[in-house]
């Protein structure tokens, strides 16, 4: 990655619970952001929660052209009109996935803090890798994934690399220019103060301009 370009953002939603108050925030923040992707996270959701936030959240991205991927399901992808799929299990499904879906879907792969998971799932399809958490979250299994990791990647390899998990707008100032995508999710949607302000704060830290 450029070290003169910013990351661009990419938001995760909730399926289930939280779905109706994303909906509602989703196009403003989509109209006031240069927001490069939206998934769906799917969790503990059934597949009618994954169905349902497909069919709410689709056409508001696609409005604005945004794609928008699903979390591991890649078998509803097609089924659901979607773009892509987003694996949490590093490289193990991304041969799968890549057979199942159409040549120009997205197939991105959450590689943890392995650099070895992430060189394997580009090698064998995978359009995208992610590392983190950044801190300690609900993401990944306790181990972070240190800013030196983005720099190396950004140096050496030339597949885009997304920054996810326990990110702060101070976290984000840091990686911004080492990765390709900052990831977005509870940052927004648990903010004490809202998404919008959540989001203000991100972008501030992102630009290195003051919060009014």
């Amino acid at each position: 990655m450029s070290e003169e370009t910013s990351a661009r953002l990419y938001l995760v939603a909730p399926a289930g619970p939280g779905l109706s108050n994303c909906a509602e925030a989703l196009e403003r923040l989509l109209t006031e952001n240069d927001v490069a992707c939206l998934r769906i996270a799917a969790g503990a959701a059934s597949e009618d929660d994954l169905c349902r936030a497909a069919d709410t959240l689709r056409p508001i991205c696609h409005a604005q052209d945004v794609p928008v991927l699903m979390s591991d399901h890649f078998r509803l992808v097609t089924q659901l009109g979607l773009d892509g799929v987003h694996l949490t299990d590093g490289s193990r499904k991304v041969r799968s996935a890549r057979k199942a879906l159409a040549k120009d879907a997205i197939v991105g792969a959450y590689a943890h803090a392995s650099r070895h998971d992430g060189m394997t799932a580009g090698e064998i399809g995978a359009d995208y890798v992610s590392f983190g958490p950044l801190t300690q979250s609900s993401l990944g299994d306790g181990v972070l994934a240190p800013l030196d990791l983005f720099r190396w990647w950004s140096e050496m390899i030339e597949l885009p690399v997304v920054a996810e998990g326990g990110l702060t707008p101070e976290i984000a100032a840091d990686v911004e220019q080492v990765s390709d995508f900052i990831c977005l999710g509870d940052e927004l949607w648990s903010s004490d103060d809202g998404p919008f302000a959540a989001m203000k704060r991100f972008q501030a830290a992102i630009s290195g301009a003051a919060v009014a």
